[in-house]
C-alpha cells in the first residue's frame, strides 16, 4: 500500500486520503467483522475504498471482511481485467485481454448452511431476478462504454435449471436490448475449458458469484500472474478496489511483495472517480517499467528480466517513468473515459399468479428403511395430500430403488395436493401428525407454481 500511494502522489492524483485500520488487528481487538464503527463511517462518507490485502485469523468464526463489505455496501459487480503483458510477463496466451464481471452478493456466498442430519450438511444457493438483472446489464453497459465486442454468459443451467436457469433467462432478455454487442452462453465446464485453452476468443464474461470467483483467478494466472491483477467492486453508491491476490504475512516487511496488483486496482479507482488522465500516466509508466525488465521476484525470469527489484525499488522505477509510454506494449488511453458504467436498471414485472401445490419434507431417517419411512409419511399426510416419491441426495428411491443406490440418513419426501384450497393448513396438519408420531423432519420447502409453471425441480426418478 505504501508503494502504491507513493506512485499515486508522484503522479499528481487528486486525492484526500483517509487511512483506516481493518483486518487482523481489528479482529483480535474484538470486532468480529474486522472493521471498527468509525471505519464504516469513513467508508460511507467517502464512498471509495482502496483496500490492501488483509489476513483473517484462522478459526473462531471470524467473518470474511471482503464478503461483509461487499454485502453491506451493496457492491454487486466485481470487475476483473485479465490482460497478458507478453513477452515481459511470461504467459502461454500472449493475446489475452478479458474482463470478467462477477455477481458479488448472491449465490452460495450467502453463507446459509445447516447441518441437518449426522451425515448431511446443506448450503443454500439463492439467486434473485433483481440480482441477475443488475449484473448482466452492468456487463453489457461496460462492454458498450469500453468498446468491447462480445459478452459471454457462463452458467450450469443444464443441472441447476431453476437458479442458473434464471440467470441464463435474464441474460437472453437483456442481450436482446444490445444488438450492437455479440452475445453467447456457455455451460461453465466447457466455458472454463475454452478459457484455459483459448482465452483470446473471449472478451467480457459475466457469471454468478462462485463461478466468477474461480475463473477470475484462473484467468489472471493464465495472463501471467495473480500478483499483477486488480479488481473493482462496484455498487450504486460505493466502490471498493483491491488486488485480487490474498495476503502473504510471511512476506510482510521484507521489501519483496509486488505492489502491481494493488496499483492496478488504484488505476481502476482513478478511472472510476474521473481521473483518467492520472490513471493513464500511472498505467503507462507501469507498462514501461515491465517493458524495461524491472521485475519483482514473483515475475522475474532470467534472460527476460533485467533487474530484480524490491517493493520500494519497483515503485521508484515506476515513478521515474511517469510521463513515459511503453514502446512495444500497447499504451493505454483513459482520457476519454469520463463516464462511469451505467448502473443496472431493475425493471419490475407484473407479479405472476403463485399457487402452492405441495411440499417437500426432509427427514433425518437414520435407519434408512425406505418402506418404513414411506408408510410413516403416508400415515401422516392430511386428507387431500399424497406421497409422490422419496428421494435421497436428489435420486428417487421410492416407490422404486436401484440396488446399487448408496443411501445417507437424509431423505426428501415429495407430497402433492389434490387441490390448492386449504393447502397450507393441510401441510401444517401433516407436520403436526409427523411430530406426534415422533418422526424427525428437519426442513420443509413449499412447492409452488407461477402462472402455471413449476417453480421447483422435478424428481429424478
Amino acid at each position: 500500500m505504501s508503494a502504491t500511494l507513493d506512485i499515486l502522489k508522484a503522479a499528481g492524483a487528486r486525492l484526500d486520503i483517509e487511512t483506516i485500520r481493518i483486518g487482523e488487528q481489528e479482529y483480535l481487538a474484538g470486532n468480529s467483522s474486522g472493521i471498527a464503527p468509525e471505519a464504516w463511517e469513513s467508508l460511507l462518507r467517502t464512498k471509495v475504498f482502496l483496500k490492501a490485502p488483509i489476513s483473517t485469523p484462522q478459526g473462531g468464526g471470524y467473518k470474511s471482511l471482503n464478503v461483509t463489505t461487499r454485502k453491506n455496501l451493496s457492491l454487486f459487480a466485481n470487475v476483473r481485467p485479465c490482460i497478458s503483458y507478453h513477452p515481459y510477463v511470461k504467459t502461454k496466451h500472449p493475446k489475452m485481454d478479458i474482463v470478467i464481471v462477477r455477481e458479488n452478493e448472491e449465490d452460495l456466498y450467502g453463507g446459509i448452511e445447516h447441518r441437518q442430519t449426522n451425515e448431511v450438511i446443506q448450503t443454500l444457493k439463492l439467486i434473485s431476478r433483481p440480482g441477475c438483472e443488475k449484473i448482466i446489464r452492468y456487463a453489457f453497459e461496460y462492454a458498450r462504454l469500453y468498446n468491447r465486442k462480445k459478452v459471454t454468459c457462463f452458467t450450469k443451467d443444464n443441472i441447476m435449471k431453476q437458479t442458473d436457469g434464471l440467470f441464463h433467462k435474464v441474460f437472453d432478455e437483456i442481450a436482446a436490448e444490445y444488438p450492437d454487442i455479440a452475445n453467447e452462453h456457455m455451460i461453465i465446464d466447457i466455458g472454463s475449458a475454452k478459457l484455459a485453452d483459448t482465452p483470446e476468443i473471449f472478451d467480457v464474461i459475466v457469471t454468478l458469484n462462485l463461478y466468477g470467483d474461480i475463473i477470475s483467478d484462473i484467468a489472471a494466472q493464465l495472463a501471467g500472474s495473480l500478483g499483477i491483477a486488480g479488481a473493482a467492486n462496484i455498487g450504486a453508491g460505493c466502490a471498493m478496489f483491491e488486488a485480487i491476490h490474498g495476503s502473504a504475512p510471511r512476506r510482510a516487511g521484507q521489501n519483496m511483495a509486488n505492489p502491481s496488483g494493488l496499483l492496478q486496482a488504484a488505476v481502476l479507482m482513478l478511472v472510476h472517480i474521473g481521473q483518467g488522465d492520472t490513471a493513464e500516466k500511472v498505467q503507462n509508466a507501469w507498462l514501461k517499467t515491465l517493458e524495461d525488465g524491472i521485475h519483482t521476484y514473483d515475475i522475474y525470469k532470467e534472460g527476460l528480466s533485467t533487474a530484480k527489484a524490491g517493493t520500494k525499488e519497483f515503485s521508484e522505477a515506476v515513478i521515474a517513468r511517469l510521463g513515459q509510454k511503453p514502446g512495444k506494449l500497447k499504451p493505454v488511453s483513459y482520457k476519454t473515459h469520463t463516464k462511469r458504467v451505467k448502473m443496472g436498471i431493475v425493471r419490475n414485472k407484473p407479479a405472476p399468479k403463485k399457487e402452492t401445490v405441495g411440499v417437500d419434507i426432509f427427514f433425518d431417517w437414520a435407519s434408512k428403511d425406505i418402506n418404513a419411512l414411506a408408510d410413516a409419511v403416508k400415515s401422516a399426510c392430511a386428507v387431500g395430500l399424497h406421497l409422490k416419491f422419496i428421494a435421497n441426495r436428489g435420486i428417487s428411491v421410492w416407490p422404486s430403488v436401484f440396488s446399487e443406490s448408496v443411501l445417507t440418513d437424509h431423505f426428501q419426501a415429495r407430497i402433492i395436493a389434490d387441490e390448492s384450497e386449504g393447502i397450507h393448513l393441510k401441510i401444517a396438519q401433516t407436520q403436526t401428525n409427523l411430530a406426534i408420531a415422533g418422526i424427525d423432519f428437519v426442513k420443509t420447502e413449499h412447492l409452488c407454481t407461477f402462472n402455471g409453471k413449476d417453480g421447483f425441480t422435478l424428481g429424478r426418478e
